[in-house]
């Protein structure tokens, strides 16, 4: 066998047993997680779900280093791989790879198809969640994101099309947002030929992507473009101003102050940005009276917390429909742990059953 086909048979091999390794870990009894875990932790009246204390102890003891912590590219690898690791192989009906119009160019996009549709005729219309992925907008790509679209697609009963927009600091604000409206805008548009319900599209995201998320649905309902519900997932919402949460959980719980202050360093050119309501939808100034239903998730320990619920009761004080769920135990990128354990697993499951019912309303 030749050297460099030897060589990604070996990382194959290392990559299977690494994940092995992780699912037994995380399927140990809960009183040997709790004594690896170690004290509960209470903080800020809530307790840390002791299956997150024990991934954050195991994070520890294996010193893996956090993505901010290298350079961009070992990063963007050291995120994808922990995804993986954490997302396992979710079944789904069906996955095409597509590729849609961005802002400056063609962007790679990923359409979900749930088993319940996946031999329907061509002629059948679906409701679709209009993904876009998280990662401090310099991370992250469909493949990082892979089993969270798989898991909410065969949950919600919906199509999921994920879209890979452009990622700093190679292409600074306001690129990612003008890539997601370019491409949200093709997916209206182009519903029937994605067997798609025009008036049951939403659009949604995790983190970053609850922000980028947040931007597309109010330029819709400005725009007068279909837009049903938007589910955002612990957003960045106020990238100018730091909550009481940035600095309470700051530390210790996988989000940290210098991920979010490298995250906006390479998004940014001028300071003065992260006041443009592109960037901070905190800065809106009137709320669109059409504006779509949201779901707005946030995690108790998670450095994101405050101003998610400040969004959350800014949409509500303005006449949105809104559903606010914290989930107090949890910390920030639950949406990628879907493949291990209990806690995390239930709660995504909580949230597509919420997509579910908001895009499927007779069920």
């Amino acid at each position: 066998m030749p050297h460099p086909q030897l060589k990604a048979v070996l990382r194959g091999l290392a990559a299977r047993s690494e994940a092995t390794g992780f699912r037994a870990l995380m399927s140990l009894p809960e009183p040997v997680k709790r004594r690896i875990a170690g004290k509960p932790v209470i903080l800020d009246g809530q307790v840390l779900d002791t299956e997150t204390q024990f991934m954050l102890r195991l994070q520890e003891l294996l010193r893996e280093p956090g993505a901010e912590t290298l350079p961009i590219h070992q990063g963007r690898a050291a995120i994808l791989r922990q995804a993986m690791l954490a997302g396992g192989r979710q079944p789904v009906g069906e996955v095409r790879e597509l590729v849609v119009p961005g802002a400056d160019g063609p962007l790679p996009a990923r359409l979900y198809v749930p088993r319940s549709q996946a031999s329907t005729t061509a002629g059948a219309s679906s409701p679709l969640l209009f993904f876009v992925h998280g990662g401090g907008l310099m991370y992250g790509d469909l493949d990082s994101h892979d089993a969270a679209c798989r898991f909410l697609t065969e949950r919600a009963d919906v199509r999921v099309l994920a879209v890979d927009y452009r990622l700093a600091p190679e292409h600074k604000f306001p690129a990612a947002v003008e890539d997601c409206w370019t491409a949200y805008q093709w997916v209206a548009e182009n519903a029937d030929h994605l067997g798609v319900d025009p008036e049951r599209i939403a659009v949604g995201g995790d983190s970053a992507g609850g922000y980028l998320s947040a931007v597309v649905a109010l330029k819709a309902a400005e725009a007068g473009v279909p837009c049903a519900y938007q589910l955002l997932i612990y957003p960045v919402t106020n990238m100018a101003e730091k909550s009481g949460s940035r600095r309470t959980f700051g530390q210790g719980f996988f989000l940290t102050s210098e991920f979010t202050d490298l995250a906006e360093e390479m998004y940014f050119i001028d300071e003065a940005d992260k006041r443009d309501p592109l960037a901070s939808v905190a800065f809106t100034e009137k709320i669109p009276e059409n504006l779509a239903p949201a779901y707005v998730a946030t995690a108790g320990f998670d450095p994101l917390r405050d101003e998610g619920e400040a969004w959350a009761r800014r949409l509500a004080d303005d006449g949105v429909d809104v559903t606010l769920r914290r989930f107090p135990g949890l910390i920030h990128g639950f949406l990628n742990v879907v493949g291990v354990g209990r806690s995390q697993r239930a709660a995504v499951a909580e949230i597509a059953a919420q997509l579910k019912g908001a895009l499927h309303p007779s069920r």
